[in-house]
Formats: C-alpha cells, sequence, structure tokens
C-alpha cells in the first residue's frame, strides 16, 4: 500500500479501528512494565505527523491509540541507537539525522516500577521517504494535520503532550 499524502482528514472524532475498552484497563499479569523509551516525532515534509495506529493488543501500552514510532531503549543502547533500531524495525526506515527535542520522566515507583523516560526526537521526512515506509509494526500508519490529530483521533496521552508541544513552538506559530 502506498503512502499518499493527498488523504484527505476530518476534524470529528474518528474512533480506532478494533478498539476494545476492556484492553485499556490495567490486568494482573497482563499489564505492560515500564521501560526507558524513545519516540519519533515524524515531521512529513508537509509538516503533517507521521504517526502508528497501535495493535489493539493488551499487553501493550495504549492499544489501538495512534502514537509515534519508537519504543524500549535496551540495556546498554543509546536512545539515538535505539531511535534508529525501532524506526528501521517498525517502518523500515534508515533515519539520517534527527534533533532531541524533549524528555518526558516518569516516577512508577508508586506500583513498585523503576523511573522512566521517554525521550522524543524530531525526524524530518521527505515525502518521497514517506511513501516507501514499509509497516512492520502496528495496524496502521499515516500523516496528520496536528490539529486533526489532537482533536479527531483516540493518541495516547504523552505522545499527544508531544505533539502539542512540537506544535506550539515558536517558529509553529503563525504570525500574528
Amino acid at each position: 500500500m502506498e503512502n499518499s499524502p493527498d488523504r484527505q482528514e476530518e476534524v470529528l472524532f474518528v474512533e480506532s479501528p478494533g478498539f476494545h475498552p476492556g484492553h485499556f484497563v490495567p490486568t494482573r499479569g497482563r499489564s505492560p512494565r515500564p521501560r526507558d523509551a524513545v519516540a519519533a516525532l515524524l515531521v512529513h515534509e508537509d509538516g503533517r505527523y507521521v504517526m502508528q495506529l497501535r495493535d489493539n493488543k493488551p499487553e501493550i501500552f495504549y492499544p489501538g491509540h495512534w502514537g509515534c514510532f519508537g519504543g524500549a531503549v535496551e540495556a546498554g543502547e543509546a536512545p539515538m541507537d535505539a531511535l534508529r533500531r525501532e524506526l528501521r524495525e517498525e517502518i523500515q526506515f534508515d533515519m539520517q539525522d534527527a534533533t532531541r527535542f524533549t524528555q518526558f520522566d516518569f516516577d512508577f515507583s508508586p506500583i513498585g516500577y523503576a523511573k522512566v523516560y521517554r525521550i522524543y526526537f524530531e525526524v524530518s521526512v521527505p515525502d518521497t521517504v514517506f511513501r516507501r515506509f514499509i509497516l512492520c509494526e502496528g495496524a496502521e500508519v499515516r500523516a496528520f494535520r496536528g490539529e486533526n490529530l489532537l482533536l479527531g483521533q483516540r493518541v495516547t496521552p504523552y505522545d499527544a503532550f508531544a505533539v502539542w508541544m512540537h506544535m506550539s513552538r515558536p517558529q509553529s506559530l503563525p504570525a500574528p
């Protein structure tokens, strides 16, 4: 399937295909374990955000939600190397360059886990590269205008906040 930049987007909320609310509720023994992670704010040349519709599996965080591509940092792995590995595994994208954007820290100690981080990198994606993405993990890949993503889709909360922050940068705001 070719990734088309010509898809029309609706601003109305659209439920993620196959979303099951029961998969979102923590279940003892099946709930995901928090780990250090990286994520890519993949920014298409036209300014849209390239997102992944997460698989609808109860053992992952936010199944059936749109989220950034990325994943866990392995022991001894540098965050940038983890990002390269994850993008190669998930969409067959050999990333050349990325800019660190922000980092979120989560304290899971109240529920018996360690503190973890999620580092976001901005990655520019030319249309010719976007059209060659091959989805190997997740249910779908799609590019959204930021406002359509945040207002009309079910998005993982931390990724939604990172997109909001990215959209709020001074260089992203329209001139007065």
